[in-house]
């Protein structure tokens, strides 16, 4: 056993929830890809088991950890209900230590600083202009033509509290002001929080910084008080904060969970407030659009049919046939594993040109990204909305 490895703490009835029986393993990216048992969860999860029970942890043992997307899939898939993320969360958590090397830390700790993310935003927007970012660069870690220079977002109420991030908020704010002007002309309000809510948190859960994660959890419920409703328009960052009860596990952040709600199934409730769709022809119209599931919100936060109840009003929505399958982007997994997130992607690509869609609809921002830097025209469900609308985002 390695020196520097520790030995995941992970529920032994979790481990015995699984019964080996398989059905999993179509709807694992890796496995699909590699056809390996040992990049299956159900190989995962006997070499968990093995672990627990006092088997070496060794380098085979951590690539098969370190290369899961975390998509949870499985725990769709799965017959038995295996809480297979919970499981890999903790495993991930004792790998931490020799695992994530301080370059990654380091670039983790800068998203709780938002303003940083953005000057380094715009250092990288100087960048590009100047031709020092070659674009297959640009393209591999799924970086998109960066902005110089944005107008901050605007609040229009109290009704709601929008939850901005990091990343999204600095590469994609489009997105944002696309949410608002959809809420507007819904007769909704839109507060914004401080800089408290600069992260969520997830990808630190992800590569199992757990202490970090729960501390930017911390920041986030004193940045968005009271009892509105909280609104989160990128898929993993909604599925992250929706587990702050268990996260943090206190009664403050379970009931802090139960006020968010993924931004499409608040507005699916509402659907009969939605504004009009706009004259054909109307300039960010598009007509067919393929919705692309991100993991996060089908598989943990099952909330994916809002999107095209949303969406059905102004687009002729078409589904693609790979039954939700992941698209290998992972939060920071593509710059990880690129070789395994390149060929997960490739099957999506191919499955989305299937269906003869020239839009694609994404409800989370490495989603979007990653498959954008296939060729693909990719918008967020909001971004459509508003485009069919006719509404001024601003």
């Amino acid at each position: 056993m390695r020196a520097d490895a520790a030995r995941p703490a992970i529920d032994p009835a979790d481990l015995a929830g699984c019964v080996s029986c398989g059905l999993c393993l179509p709807h694992c990216p890796t496995y699909r890809v590699t056809g390996e048992e040992a990049l299956s969860p159900r190989g995962r999860i006997a070499a968990m088991r093995s672990a627990v029970e006092g088997a070496d942890i060794d380098e085979r043992f951590i690539d098969m950890m370190q290369t899961c997307v975390q998509c949870r899939a499985c725990e769709t898939a799965c017959p038995s209900g295996v809480h297979f993320g919970r499981m890999m969360e903790a495993t991930r958590a004792a790998l931490a230590p020799s695992q994530v090397p301080w370059w990654q830390r380091l670039a983790y700790r800068a998203l709780g600083h938002h303003r940083l993310v953005l000057a380094a935003t715009t250092a990288g927007g100087l960048a590009q202009r100047a031709h020092l970012v070659p674009p297959r660069v640009a393209r591999r870690l799924a970086v998109p033509r960066l902005p110089v220079r944005q107008a901050p977002l605007r609040a229009t109420g109290t009704d709601v509290w929008l939850f901005t991030g990091c990343v999204m908020d600095a590469w994609q704010r489009d997105a944002h002001r696309a949410v608002i002007a959809v809420l507007e002309a819904m007769g909704v309000g839109v507060a914004l929080p401080g800089t408290g809510a600069s992260c969520c948190g997830a990808l630190h859960l992800h590569a199992g910084l757990t202490s970090q994660a729960a501390g930017l959890a911390r920041r986030v419920m004193a940045a968005l008080p009271g009892d509105s409703p909280i609104l989160v328009d990128s898929a993993g960052c909604g599925a992250a904060i929706k587990d702050y009860g268990h996260l943090v596990g206190t009664d403050e952040a379970r009931r802090f969970a139960a006020r968010v709600f993924d931004v499409h199934e608040w507005a699916a409730a509402r659907a009969d407030r939605l504004p009009a769709p706009a004259a054909t022809g109307t300039a960010g119209r598009v007509a067919t659009v393929a919705v692309q599931d991100p993991c996060h919100l089908r598989h943990v936060q099952h909330a994916e049919m809002p999107v095209r109840d949303v969406l059905r009003p102004y687009v002729q929505v078409v589904e693609i046939a790979d039954d939700g399958r992941c698209c290998g982007a992972g939060g920071s997994y593509s710059i990880l594993q690129p070789a395994l997130a390149g060929a997960i992607r490739d099957q999506k690509v191919e499955a989305i040109r299937a269906t003869g869609a020239t839009t694609v609809a994404s409800a989370n921002p490495g989603c979007a990204l990653w498959l954008a830097a296939a060729g693909l025209d990719v918008r967020h469900p909001f971004e459509i909305i508003a485009g069919c609308a006719g509404l001024e985002v601003t």
